[in-house]
């Protein structure tokens, strides 16, 4: 049994999102079990699903608010439904957390609370961003480091490698390193150094590494694993969101204009849906928290029932397919890269 702690209070719409994403996501699998993590006295008025035989209820008495500072989900709200949820993979009850909460306070909360893994300095974000064969590509960081290092950058290259051959079973994904060219020569020296580092980890069998990409291969499908420092990486994500927002309200402007546009836009229907699902990013909500010694997974905090039912999805699939175990097998097999001990000189280069 797959057992989720499941955050129930995060989010901007907390319970009226996270409570019926937990019912369909329980009806979608039976091999599941959910801690519905909140306070009672809220969680008590869904009767349903407190009943469910493969739910049980785990009571925290405050809440992390989204605009709540780091400080205080941190060192004051100590019994959050946050915490709580993250303790309970710590303490080994669940496999698994979940939130749509705060990104920053479960950032801190979940890396103060479950520690980093050896050989690695900062946990990243990753998540999946919808190209044009039809599948995704995955992409971090997206977000929790804005200044990354060289070392840094092959850290989630290991770590990202695990999560994709984990989520979709290639055990040898290709990384590319996000740059301005593809030519060895582009980019800053962080970005020349990191392809440096990223070469010797291919040669030595800890990555596949592709080589340098650019913005548009992210779309393309060129790679499976793009790896960038968070600035970027959370720009390309919201560009990618707002893509998507910008289709949906395209669709429904074309709807609300005069007969002959009407007309021609329900010509064009199918095709115009079409490709807004596939670049719809609530089908690929739900980012990897990597780099700890535990999984918790992050759900956009303006997500919808269907979109943090993506999210228990992504955290049931890293739980089942051993997540946590490849991430520290990648490790270990790169750790005198890691570590600094490998030297990396011209050959590298070459």
């Amino acid at each position: 049994m797959i057992i989720i702690a499941v955050d129930c209070m995060g989010g901007d719409h907390g319970l009226s999102v996270t409570l019926p994403a937990c019912e369909a996501f329980l009806r979608a699998h039976d091999d599941v079990a959910l801690q519905l993590v909140g306070q009672p006295e809220a969680i008590n008025g869904y009767p349903q699903l407190l009943n469910h035989p493969r739910c049980t209820l785990v009571p925290a008495t405050e809440v992390v608010a989204m605009d709540d500072p780091v400080e205080v989900a941190l060192r004051r709200k100590k019994d959050s439904s946050m915490r709580v949820a993250i303790s309970q993979v710590k303490n080994g009850s669940a496999m698994a957390a979940v939130s749509a909460g705060n990104t920053g306070a479960l950032m801190a909360i979940a890396r103060y609370v479950l520690k980093t893994l050896d050989g690695i300095d900062r946990p990243a974000i990753a998540s999946e961003l919808p190209n044009q064969t039809g599948g995704s590509t995955m992409m971090l960081d997206l977000g929790a480091n804005v200044d990354c290092t060289p070392q840094h950058l092959l850290q989630f290259a290991v770590m990202g490698s695990a999560l994709v051959s984990a989520l979709t079973g290639r055990e040898q994904p290709t990384v590319g390193l996000l740059n301005i060219g593809e030519e060895l020569i582009k980019g800053n020296e962080v970005i020349k150094l990191s392809g440096e580092l990223l070469r010797a980890a291919g040669a030595a069998g800890d990555i596949n590494f592709y080589g340098n990409v650019e913005g548009n291969d992210i779309f393309k499908g060129t790679v499976d694993l793009v790896v960038c420092d968070g600035f970027v990486g959370n720009v390309a994500l919201k560009t990618s969101e707002g893509l998507a927002s910008m289709i949906g309200k395209f669709l429904r402007d074309e709807f609300s204009r005069n007969i002959f546009r009407k007309v021609a836009a329900m010509m064009a229907y199918r095709v115009l849906t079409s490709f807004k699902n596939r670049v719809d990013h609530r089908r690929y909500n739900g980012a990897a928290l990597l780099g700890l010694r535990g999984l918790v997974f992050k759900s956009h905090g303006s997500a919808d029932a269907f979109a943090f039912q993506r999210a228990l999805e992504r955290a049931y699939d890293a739980a089942r397919r051993d997540l946590l175990q490849r991430v520290q097998s990648r490790i270990a097999h790169a750790a005198p890269l890691l570590t600094g001990e490998a030297q990396v000189g011209d050959s590298a280069v070459a």
